[in-house]
């Protein structure tokens, strides 16, 4: 028989051991992702939702209260930030020819480069059209992008093309002097370098990391939707077609594991292209809210790329800042979220 003590030591020893392993299962609980609500209709894989969008919870985050930017309804070309080369023609040129005459590829060197034609019945500039009618071309080639400012080989790639088309259709160009159009190019180009701005916040998890899944479905509930590349949600603009808003993004590998749930996140950046998006849209605005409730509602904190906190008193300098940018894009005529702007800053 165990002695009385011997009893005490095996109870004690129970007692020790179910506490180790309650220990062991908590911590467990606590390293495991975070995973979405079964009850919130969304599961851990929302790549193929593409054309739907969530309901906002308006409670949150009213995105009705941001008013809509009209559509834009322009050419193509801009002499703003293109060289634009007319083109006359010795007779009407169908739509047809005109597209069988166009070069293989839309770019001279990193610049996108385009023609339109003259619809002699809608008496407008359009890119050519099967079944038109054209009575005069224009030839043109981007100013400058982000990968930089036209330079001389990429004007000279820009006539060669010009002039292969204008061969097949009868046409005689008229080139702006290349000089002048290299020097225009590169003046553009330090504007759009000193205006250029890109933001992104960073959430960062405090304690227990995410799964896609609660990381998907807490975005949701903003209004992000799924987009095209696993791991990256954004917030669609008002206008369909245009850039979207903001866009968030977490680890690709995460997004595709085989089995989500067991993926863990501890970051994902939210992002904003100022200049691709209309300033009535409050972006930065929504990328602020964005941010703080999502970092309330995963218990996360908002941080830059080097992992600083933001505070409000810092969010509040950038905003001040950004009102600054968007008006010297104004004055340029180059507004934020415009057609110019868009190809400019991209």
């Amino acid at each position: 028989m165990m002695s009385n003590l011997q009893m005490g030591l095996a109870a004690v020893g129970g007692l020790v051991l179910a506490g180790m392993v309650g220990h062991a299962a908590w911590v467990s609980r606590r390293s495991r992702p975070r995973q979405a609500s079964a009850d919130a209709g969304l599961g851990a894989d929302m790549q193929g939702t593409l054309d739907i969008e969530p309901e906002l919870d308006a409670a949150a985050y009213d995105v009705a209260k941001f008013p809509l930017p009209a559509p834009e309804k322009k050419p193509a070309m801009d002499a703003l930030i293109d060289v634009i080369a007319p083109i006359a023609l010795e007779d009407v040129v169908s739509g047809d020819a005109a597209l069988a005459a166009m070069p293989h590829t839309r770019r001279a060197g990193s610049k996108p480069f385009a023609i339109e034609g003259f619809n002699e019945l809608s008496q407008s500039w359009e890119l050519p059209q099967p079944g038109h009618r054209y009575g005069a071309f224009q030839a043109g080639v981007q100013l400058a992008n982000r990968a930089g400012a036209l330079n001389d080989i990429e004007y000279s790639e820009f006539v060669v093309k010009t002039q292969h088309f204008c061969e097949a259709v009868n046409g005689t160009p008229d080139f702006p002097e290349m000089r002048e159009e290299v020097a225009r190019a590169r003046e553009l180009d330090q504007f759009a370098s000193e205006n250029d701005a890109q933001l992104g916040f960073v959430l960062r998890a405090r304690n227990s990391a995410w799964s896609p899944g609660y990381v998907q479905q807490s975005a949701a509930r903003l209004g992000f939707v799924a987009g095209v590349i696993p791991g990256r949600m954004v917030i669609p603009a008002s206008v369909v077609g245009l850039p979207p808003v903001l866009s968030l993004s977490f680890d690709v590998q995460a997004a595709m594991a085989e089995d989500p749930t067991q993926s863990a996140i501890r970051e994902l950046a939210i992002s904003l292209d100022v200049a691709q998006v209309d300033r009535s849209e409050c972006a930065f605005q929504r990328l602020r809210e964005a941010a703080q409730l999502l970092a309330e509602s995963m218990d996360g904190v908002v941080t830059d790329d080097n992992g600083m906190l933001l505070t409000r008193e810092a969010m509040d300098e950038i905003g001040a800042e950004l009102e600054k940018l968007y008006d010297k894009l104004d004055e340029r005529d180059l507004s934020a979220g415009s057609a110019a702007a868009r190809r400019l800053f991209s």
